[in-house]
């Protein structure tokens, strides 16, 4: 059997979903329904504060609660923080679960996905979809559970709130009919002695 190229697996994986048609909407300030490496999630262009407003609204969240951002490199990540210590770049190649990191010195996003401490919550995307998607469209998306806020995380399509179906401009087709658990990322925090608070396991 001929070796699949990574341009074929490509094909195949987004068979059901055209790159640009997802672009697309991202660049006009739609929100996305889409699985990310962890669970369902509700997106949108990271640095468009119009469409961060839309999510929410659509969550019914308050403003003071910051959303996970995902980018698909340490190369894109240094571009919306201050700094990477070589120690957090290492693990963030090495470690085994999805990993949101908590850096201090946020930049280049809106004010209103910052946190008043100026921290944001950041993962490099592991699955391939938000690798391609991402490194396609050019910019961080928001990753934020697609549920209504105080309700419990999606483990599967199909626990989707129709309100947050209905509230959304593109609905992705891969990935919707599995039913296995999806789990959030392990969060963390770099304190000032340089070493890690694990807010989430």
């Amino acid at each position: 059997m001929q070796a699949m190229t990574k341009t074929n697996l490509n094909t195949f994986m987004f068979e059901k979903d055209k790159i640009e048609d997802i672009t697309s909407v991202l660049s006009k300030g739609g929100l996305i329904l889409y699985p990310t490496d962890t669970i369902w999630g509700v997106g949108c262009n990271a640095c468009d504060k119009a469409a961060i407003d839309k999510i929410y609204q659509l969550k019914k969240r308050a403003t003071s609660k910051n959303f996970v951002i995902l980018v698909d490199s340490i190369e894109m990540l240094k571009k919306y923080v201050k700094e990477v210590p070589p120690r957090i770049e290492t693990l963030l190649y090495y470690h085994s679960r999805p990993l949101t990191m908590v850096f201090e010195g946020a930049r280049n996003l809106p004010d209103n996905l910052i946190a008043s401490d100026n921290t944001i919550a950041i993962r490099i995307a592991q699955d391939d979809f938000c690798k391609e998607l991402i490194g396609t469209f050019g910019f961080p998306l928001v990753a934020t559970s697609a549920n209504i806020s105080s309700q419990p995380y999606p483990a599967n399509f199909g626990e989707i709130n129709s309100d947050i179906i209905k509230g959304v401009d593109y609905i992705v087709k891969i990935r919707r009919h599995e039913k296995t658990m999806g789990q959030p990322s392990v969060i963390a925090k770099i304190l000032e002695d340089g070493e890690l608070d694990f807010l989430r396991e």
